[in-house]
């Protein structure tokens, strides 16, 4: 079953179309805790980290944007659809060199990286966000027992989901923690996803 799950999701993943339509039923939900954030709501530049075909660009549409993902296919759709800035770029390698953002967001990207990724990914952001600006991060938890939960977070696409616990080490070694709780996604009655919630803001 486990198998079989994985490669339903990479196959369907693969194409922007699939991507969308995985993701509308329950991307506002998601996305709920940015969304009810005042100072998210005030930003100014937003960089949107994993944007894939796009999906959270409506989300912006009154603040200077910028997604970057490191596919071709997804950046190349997110282009044609919404006509906002999207660039191809590995953020776990330096990026943007001077440019600075009071929003950054990583929507359910950091559980596709391993450990040394994440770090050189979230050390590069760091050096992204404006003094007085703040980092959202969304993301995938592993559930403590086994379940629904647990055996979708384990047949993702993404080889890393983790533990609260160590969301909260690595999101920390870089940013000052200001907001971080899980939160269930599913269905009423279901929870088929555990993530987290991070709201961190540059260190002193």
């Amino acid at each position: 079953m486990h198998d079989l799950l994985s490669a339903l999701n990479g196959r369907v993943f693969e194409s922007s179309l699939g991507y969308r339509l995985m993701q509308a039923p329950f991307a506002q939900r998601k996305l709920a805790p940015v969304l009810a954030d005042a100072d998210a709501a005030r930003a100014r530049r937003a960089l949107d980290v994993g944007c894939g075909p796009g999906t959270n660009t409506l989300h912006f549409e009154q603040t200077e944007y910028l997604g970057v993902d490191l596919s071709e296919a997804y950046v190349r759709s997110a282009r044609g659809r919404y006509q906002r800035n999207f660039i191809v770029a590995d953020v776990s390698r330096a990026f943007l060199r001077g440019a600075t953002f009071d929003c950054i967001l990583s929507n359910s990207l950091l559980h596709h990286l391993d450990d040394a990724s994440v770090r050189a990914t979230l050390r590069n952001l760091s050096g992204l966000l404006a003094s007085d600006g703040h980092i959202y991060v969304l993301d995938l938890v592993l559930p403590p027992s086994k379940g629904v939960a647990y055996m979708l977070a384990k047949a993702d696409r993404g080889d890393y989901p983790r533990r609260l616990g160590e969301w909260r080490e690595l999101f920390t070694e870089f940013f000052e923690l200001e907001v971080f709780f899980p939160y269930p996604l599913g269905v009423p009655g279901l929870c088929l996803w555990n993530m987290v919630y991070f709201k961190g803001r540059p260190k002193s």
